[in-house]
């Protein structure tokens, strides 16, 4: 079976865990700077405030491209999570412990509120935020967060999480780029296809509109913690104490 590690503080706050989190909080902010600041540039140069097909392609790329190098510039310090339904899923699958994460919350949390307010006052316009389409109901909308969260995390398990996954592991941060990609392309129309608790919350501050703020909250970490008892039960089985520094993605 799993096992879920609640960790210490010591461990919390050594070294290695600070430099976690401050790899999280960069590359976090970095990816919500572009994946944020490519709809926002679409709408500013088409002045058009819903995204056609080429604008709905276009933030896709974006958001693969950004998560991709994003995940390859904090891998080898953080795990490169950059996404609490990530780290969620991961912790279900005793990957990194619960208070640890719950520091990563808050890097990944930060670090997209300060994103969002950097893309304020940069482009002088009011940031994009996450909801369902017209026609669709709220839990139509936490339903696809819930399947194209699963997707995003039993690809990180499949790909950076599981130890047998040998030389596999190195396509891992295009791996779950593409599948971000590939799932904003399905799930764009629809429920905005946020994927990342973190990635709804800094627009929803830096806009003060909360409104259906909780579907990118419950769907992704619904979907996530599916994602992490699966893999993690079924395909990894048992695991060993965690490593006091492996918190790998």
């Amino acid at each position: 079976m799993v096992k879920i590690g609640f960790g210490s503080v010591g461990d919390s706050f050594s070294a290695a865990s600070i430099k976690s989190y401050v790899a999280e909080f960069i590359a976090t902010l970095l990816f919500v700077f572009a994946g944020v600041g490519s709809a926002m540039a679409y709408n500013k140069l088409t002045s058009d405030a819903a995204l056609d097909p080429a604008g709905l392609v276009a933030v896709a790329v974006a958001h693969a491209f950004a998560l991709f190098v994003g995940v390859s510039m904090a891998a080898n310090i953080s795990g490169g999570h950059l996404n609490p339904a990530v780290t969620f899923g991961l912790a279900i699958g005793g990957h990194i412990t619960i208070l640890t994460g719950l520091f990563y919350w808050i890097a990944q949390c930060l670090a997209s509120i300060v994103a969002c307010l950097l893309l304020t006052f940069v482009t002088g316009l009011g940031v994009p935020t996450h909801g369902v389409a017209a026609g669709q109901s709220e839990i139509q909308g936490v339903v696809m967060e819930i399947v194209i969260t699963f997707a995003l995390v039993y690809t990180v398990y499949a790909t950076a999480a599981d130890p047998k996954k040998g030389s596999i592991g190195t396509i891992a941060p295009i791996a779950i780029g593409f599948i971000v990609g590939a799932n904003i392309l399905a799930a764009g129309p629809f429920s905005g296809g946020s994927m990342n608790p973190a990635r709804s919350f800094g627009p929803a501050v830096a806009s003060g509109n909360f409104a259906q703020n909780w579907i990118y909250w419950v769907g992704p970490l619904i979907g996530g913690g599916l994602a992490g008892l699966i893999y993690g039960d079924v395909f990894i089985g048992s695991h060993s104490a965690i490593p006091a520094d492996d918190y790998a993605a």
